[in-house]
């Protein structure tokens, strides 16, 4: 019979909770709806009210959009060096400009004798490869391209770096070791001198003496509106030979994969800091840069663009906050006569503050989600002039900080409406 009676009771309780949950459910959903018909009913009050929050919303999703974008862009444009690929030179790149000032008058450049000594000694790598720049004039008959970027090169850099051969070859390793004089070009070259022609073993003059074009270069595109194809390659040994005896290198390695990177970076310059004399306590007289020393420059100088972007955004929440908060207030006092009829027809104090509360962050959402909307579309736009990538968790952001905003500021006039006497309310002139 005990037992009986506890499964009554089990039973009436799963009821009685199932009944409570529906009634929560019916609440809800009435309270979406007013608050959709309300917003409805008085547009230019519900544009008024929720104009704090659309900004909101849309200046912080432009901006994530924007950070995202750029970060996607400066992965894949600058800070690519390669796979699994740093580069000593002269100087660390991701630093600021006074330590850049100071390490490049203190810091000696990289010069041919590190290469080989790197390249000697270095142990377990992928590919070692050298580089110098310059901007020179080239030639071709009567045409001429100015500043195009000279690159000079070790055979082994078309295995490490962006360029890839889409006709020809890349200078082999006899040439370079015989400093001939040939060459290697990127698509505008091709374009401007040899818009209809075969560009393979034709001479073009570069800063006045003759190359012969073995190769050409695959499209790389732009970086910032620059194009990445105005270049042209020659072997390192050939600009010894020609244009510069001593000049200052970036070396590149690569390692097998991510995980040997880092030892590797360690090894390299443990052998740098011993052919330099470098005292223990001193910093380093030469720079090691990896992609990701890269991005943790350019992430630390969008952190200051989102701090600010979050102030901006959290003034406007709290002004859209405040905003819906006296327009629910006025809700409150509007339908004072409607909430003594709930009350009086079995409406808990608990139902009250719930739809009121539910009101006022549906109503926030709305704002959201036109925020959302709007910043889309700035998205794109800013997509086309630069470059922009809508991340999912900046509309998830936008949508739930903008509700919640609704929600905690529909707090008080909802326990305003609660905790009004029906009598009273019902007294209320409608």
């Amino acid at each position: 019979m005990a037992v009986y009676s506890q499964t009554q009771s089990l039973a009436f309780a799963a009821r009685s909770r199932q009944r409570e949950l529906t009634g929560i459910w019916i609440t809800a959903r009435e309270a979406f709806w007013i608050a959709i018909e309300a917003l409805r009913a008085h547009k230019l009050r519900s544009f008024l009210t929720l104009l704090g929050l659309v900004i909101a919303t849309t200046t912080l999703i432009v901006v994530m959009s924007v950070i995202n974008g750029m970060n996607l862009y400066i992965a894949d444009h600058i800070a690519n060096l390669g796979a699994n690929v740093f580069i000593v030179h002269q100087f660390q790149w991701a630093q600021g400009y006074e330590a850049w000032l100071k390490a490049r008058r203190r810091n000696q450049p990289v010069r041919i004798e590190d290469y080989n000594f790197l390249k000697e000694n270095v142990t377990g790598y992928k590919n070692i490869g050298a580089e110098a720049w310059r901007r020179m004039d080239v030639r071709y008959k009567e045409h001429a391209l100015y500043e195009v970027e000279l690159s000079a090169d070790t055979p082994s850099m078309i295995d490490i770096g962006q360029a890839q051969i889409e006709s020809g070859r890349y200078f082999s390793e006899s040439e370079y070791e015989h400093g001939a004089m040939v060459c290697f070009v990127g698509q505008d070259l091709v374009n401007e001198f040899f818009p209809s022609v075969d560009p393979l073993e034709k001479t073009i003059m570069i800063g006045g003496l003759p190359f012969r074009i073995v190769g050409v270069a695959k499209k790389i595109g732009t970086t910032f509106g620059q194009s990445q194809d105005y270049f042209v390659n020659i072997p390192l040994t050939t600009y010894l030979r020609t244009f510069s005896a001593r000049p200052g290198l970036a070396v590149s390695i690569q390692a097998w994969n991510a995980t040997q990177l880092v030892p590797l970076e360690d090894e390299v310059r443990a052998l740098m800091r011993a052919r330099r004399h470098v005292p223990y306590k001193e910093n380093d007289t030469f720079g090691i840069n990896a992609s990701d020393t890269i991005m943790d420059l350019w992430k630390r100088l969008t952190a200051s663009i989102f701090a600010v972007t979050i102030g901006i955004v959290s003034v406007f929440m709290v002004v859209g906050g405040i905003v819906i908060m006296n327009i629910m207030l006025a809700a409150v006092t509007e339908r004072t006569h409607e909430i003594g009829i709930r009350k009086s027809l079995g409406a808990r104090r608990r139902d009250i503050l719930m739809q009121f509360v539910m009101e006022s962050g549906v109503m926030a959402g709305v704002g959201g989600a036109v925020g959302v909307l709007l910043s889309l579309g700035l998205a794109k736009i800013a997509d086309i002039l630069f470059t922009a990538s809508v991340p999912v968790s900046a509309v998830v952001v936008g949508l739930l900080l903008s509700t919640s905003v609704g929600l905690f500021f529909g707090i008080y006039p909802a326990y305003k409406a609660a905790k009004l006497d029906p009598i009273e309310a019902l007294r209320t002139e409608t």
